[in-house]
């Protein structure tokens, strides 16, 4: 049979062979379609599929970078299957899956999905990086102790990510009483989306507060939602397209970039443009993040 007559397995951003084999590829894209501790408006279980389909009009050149960051070669895994016995298991089998793909070198781009699953990659990460930070791009603190029954909610990230790194919150505008107090013991030192573009200083700041190796989570509600109204719990106010790539193109220029998420997109409470921002914020975060290689593909070849 003709395997021309058909349209290709669907890929993040359509990455063409050989860039898409699991082998070369420096980079792979895992997307966890879960949200069972969802509490408010559901449907993050349907943000990894939205993102990748919506990639697949992103120009691979990337007009910033001067270069096409798929070169470097991205694979994109089928969906993780979440366990129905709650969300530590799934962030188990999160860590499990992460766990084997850095011990292989690769720069794992997980698409949520619930925040809750952020854990289970850092904690695969940790055990290859001791000395991991994470930086916490997000519209709520996250650090509750335990929300609705559980420790592993959502709302509950960062305060099991804490347990095993230290974190720099950058985009907060929310937070209970419960976290307020837990910062302030913690000594932790959240950068408060205030309305105002930030400055060289605050940036530079940012920078300092994380260590040499970072992992970056991005809820997307760290976006302002007239931007992005495609998520499970918008929040006013809120950092803006440029504010975020300010963010993370200072930190990948001074630090390396070990793993990154991008998580909470709810496709169905928004336009087809916040799956299109989603899956344009992936793309430049592998591009940010393995800039440093674009030596070794400098050109694309004729394909």
């Amino acid at each position: 049979m003709d395997s021309s007559l058909f349209h290709p397995p669907l890929t993040f951003a359509a990455v063409p062979p050989p860039y898409g084999e699991l082998e070369g590829a420096r980079c792979v894209v895992l997307p966890v379609p879960y949200d069972s501790t969802t509490e408010w408006r559901g449907g993050s279980r349907d943000g990894p599929m939205a993102i990748i389909d919506a990639s697949q009009y992103l120009e691979h050149y990337d007009l910033e970078l001067d270069w096409e960051p798929y070169l470097v070669g991205i694979h994109t895994l089928p969906e993780l299957e979440p366990s129905f016995a709650g969300p530590e298991p799934t962030i188990e089998r999160v860590r499990a899956v992460v766990s084997e793909l850095a011990a292989q070198d690769k720069l794992v781009a997980m698409l949520g999905g619930e925040h809750s699953i952020t854990v289970g990659e850092v904690r695969a990460l940790v055990e290859r990086h001791p000395g991991l930070s994470v930086l916490q791009l997000d519209a709520h603190a996250d650090l509750r102790s335990e929300y609705m029954g559980t420790p592993y909610s959502h709302a509950c990230v960062m305060r099991r990510v804490v347990e095993s790194c230290p974190i720099v919150p950058v985009g907060i505008r929310s937070m209970s009483i419960e976290e307020r107090d837990f910062i302030s013991q913690q000594g932790i030192e959240p950068f408060i989306a205030s309305g105002a573009p930030m400055t060289q200083g605050e940036l530079s700041s940012i920078v300092r507060s994380l260590s040499g190796e970072v992992y970056i989570t991005i809820d997307l509600d760290v976006f302002d939602p007239s931007l992005m109204p495609a998520v499970g719990t918008p929040e006013p106010g809120g950092l803006g397209w440029h504010q975020v790539l300010d963010i993370v193109r200072l930190v990948a220029g001074e630090r390396l970039i070990v793993g990154f998420d991008v998580v909470e997109l709810c496709p169905a409470e928004g336009q087809h443009a916040c799956a299109y921002l989603a899956a344009r914020l992936a793309y430049k975060l592998i591009g940010y993040a393995l800039h440093r290689e674009r030596g070794a593909h400098p050109h694309r070849p004729p394909m």
